[in-house]
């Protein structure tokens, strides 16, 4: 991304961002936390463990693959990206025992698996995230779902579309590498059974086509901080919520958490996901200290069931009703429609009048250099009321001047993902509940027995780590890198060493020259959206559609066809994102975060460093133009993909 510009603003309030966002910058960046699976601390590797699986139940499920056996399509994840591409095969036509999903967890869903705190919803209208809502006439129960329902949603879908025995569990992929001789992919793995899935054993399997679709947030990490694994009270992260400590349920969205009652907790984190967790805590424990880096921007939800006659008379209204809700609400959040255009969605998200800053939009296409300053002007006008009345709101609900000062947030609304609650800011106006704001410097340390924050310490029984994952823009938007798969493609090419060589280098952010019949979801060369479905939805159609044009489900099952795109027409793609990358030097003005990978990507880079990381640069008009544009390039002969038969 190019980063070169400093936003115009009144004066008073550009110093107010500038000292706010000081205060989070630090030169280790990215390195100033730990994932927890690579952890040199057992007790903090333990806080990964997946403590929701039935390990007896699936020691008993025959495996849909065994060493030295084929399949024509390796999935590797079911979450919702690996579901959409699994169920769309087979809408395309190809069979069920053609397809294995490899998920390293013990049930469907990803981030719906691993994430069930209590308080837990999407934040994006359920009518636009739940996906193939139209296909199934499932109908959610509120605009906004619970955690527990999206599970059992996916879960619902897999068994639909015949999948559920097409799925290695507790299975994680080490490598891939092209073996030119088969045009096949060898494919190393390492699968768990017994206790815990402690019992590891090896797995190699080939495959014709290999779809990495290991999500955005895969890795969950803490902050480097003195004492962490000698702190002996209860101790999880919330990417694994540990209902054992707290009582409760994780199919009760608003569990009764009596484990908590008569202790003292500790929870470190104020971002999107306190912003659901931190009210059912606050109704249980004894003491509720919650620690603050930086504040998160909280807007109104306005949650509500689903009115059947709302539903059938103004949502579900006819074919494509979904597609295009969900390209409504897109189009609101890149500006690309007129302010009286029809607000299908209407709730806050879609009034978020800057976001675009992140998202891209048509009314900045071909942005010059130059016009930045202009054009990071227009976004602050957009923002400058939202943002206020935001702050505003705080005033208005937090009782204590002083809690309510230090839950303001003072950066531009785009800079973090905004948050939705009706719940949270009023948590503080409880006697039990209490901020401790460490004016962005973070937590000094941990004893036996306690935080240590500002030099003061916070005796707590439990302590809740709410401090998030690993960037998705991870080795520079690197596949391999994301997914933590060592991929070597043709003539020996590992995939890693192509990135940091030349930056990204795709053709539509799906797949890349020397590594054929391998698909990936990125938003490195692609588009993002708010609502993640968009963006898969989007990109399982192109990756199928491809797939399915060149290697149609009626070619013989002898017959291989190898597909990749040409050198020349990734570089013409790369070229097209790099002209687009001044859109996102919205970012320079952030506070440091998991956008700017906590403000490395926003370090002094050699011109050489600064074309590279440009060629990452989503498409910049928006997703909904980036959709047409692939849907044209389909109808146009697929241009720039070479294909052979093997």
């Amino acid at each position: 991304m190019v980063a070169t510009a400093a936003m115009p603003q009144l004066p008073s309030e550009q110093l107010k961002f500038m000292q706010e966002a000081a205060k989070r910058q630090r030169p280790e960046g990215t390195k100033q936390f730990q994932e927890l699976y690579f952890s040199d601390s057992s007790r903090l590797r333990h806080l990964v463990d997946d403590i929701f699986a039935d390990h007896s139940a699936l020691d008993k499920i025959p495996l849909p693959i065994k060493t030295g056996g084929h399949t024509k399509f390796l999935i590797m994840g079911a979450g919702m990206g690996g579901i959409l591409n699994a169920t769309k095969l087979v809408k395309a036509g190809f069979r069920q025992d053609d397809i294995v999903l490899v998920e390293m967890a013990g049930g469907v869903g990803g981030t719906w698996y691993w994430n069930r705190y209590p308080g837990l919803h999407c934040d994006v209208e359920s009518y636009v995230y739940l996906p193939m809502l139209e296909e199934t006439g499932y109908v959610p129960s509120h605009k906004y779902t619970s955690a527990a329902e999206i599970r059992n949603y996916l879960v619902k879908l897999v068994e639909r579309f015949g999948l559920a025995d097409r799925i290695l569990y507790r299975t994680e992929v080490n490598s891939l590498q092209w073996d030119g001789d088969k045009k096949t992919w060898k494919v190393e793995m390492a699968m768990g059974r017994g206790e815990g899935g402690r019992e590891k054993s090896t797995l190699s399997v080939n495959a014709d086509i290999s779809i990495l679709a290991g999500g955005l947030f895969p890795h969950p990490h803490v902050p480097r901080i003195p004492g962490l694994a000698g702190f002996e009270g209860d101790m999880f992260h919330t990417a694994r919520w540990d209902y054992a400590v707290s009582g409760g349920s994780s199919e009760d969205t608003f569990s009764e958490l009596k484990g908590l009652e008569g202790k003292r907790v500790g929870y470190v984190g104020t971002g999107a996901t306190a912003i659901q967790a931190v009210p059912e805590v606050a109704k249980y424990a004894k003491e509720l200290f919650i620690f603050q880096r930086t504040p998160s921007q909280v807007n109104p939800r306005g949650q509500k069931p689903t009115d059947p006659k709302e539903w059938s008379e103004h949502i579900a209204t006819g074919p494509g009703w979904q597609k295009g809700r969900m390209e409504n609400l897109a189009q609101h959040l890149s500006r690309n429609l007129s302010d009286d255009t029809i607000n299908m969605v209407d709730d806050e998200w879609s009034h978020l009048k800057a976001y675009c800053a992140v998202l891209g939009s048509e009314r900045f296409t071909g942005l010059a250099l130059d016009k930045i300053p202009e054009y990071l002007g227009q976004l602050q006008a957009w923002d400058a009321d939202h943002n206020a009345k935001a702050r505003e709101r705080i005033s208005t609900i937090v009782t204590d001047k002083l809690t309510a000062e230090k839950l303001t947030p003072w950066y531009p609304t785009w800079c973090k993902r905004p948050t939705f609650s009706d719940t949270y800011l009023q948590a503080f106006n409880k006697p039990n509940v209490h901020l401790v704001d460490t004016d962005g410097k973070g937590i000094d340390g941990f004893r036996s027995h306690a935080i240590v924050a500002d030099g003061q310490e916070y005796p707590v029984d439990v302590l809740i780590l709410s401090t998030g994952y690993r960037s998705p823009a991870y080795g520079g938007g690197d596949p391999a890198a994301r997914n933590g798969i060592d991929i070597v493609g043709k003539n020996g090419l590992k995939m890693s060493d192509k990135w940091s060589s030349r930056g990204a280098t795709t053709l539509h952010g799906v797949f890349s020259h020397d590594f054929p019949n391998l698909f990936f979801f990125a938003i490195a060369q692609a588009s993002p959206a708010a609502n993640v479905n968009h963006t898969l939805e989007v990109q399982t159609t192109h990756i199928i559609s491809i797939i399915s044009h060149f290697n149609p489900p009626s070619l013989p099952h002898d017959k291989k066809v190898i597909i990749e795109p040409s050198a020349e027409a990734e570089e013409t793609w790369a070229m097209r994102c790099l002209s687009g990358a001044a859109f996102f030097s919205s970012v320079a003005v952030c506070t440091p975060g998991y956008i700017t990978q906590e403000g490395d990507a926003l370090k002094q880079k050699s011109q050489e460093e600064t074309i590279k990381a440009g060629r990452g640069s989503p498409w910049s008009s928006g997703i909904v133009p980036f959709e047409r544009m692939l849907e044209g390039w389909r109808a146009d002969g697929f241009d720039g993909v070479v294909a052979s038969e093997a």
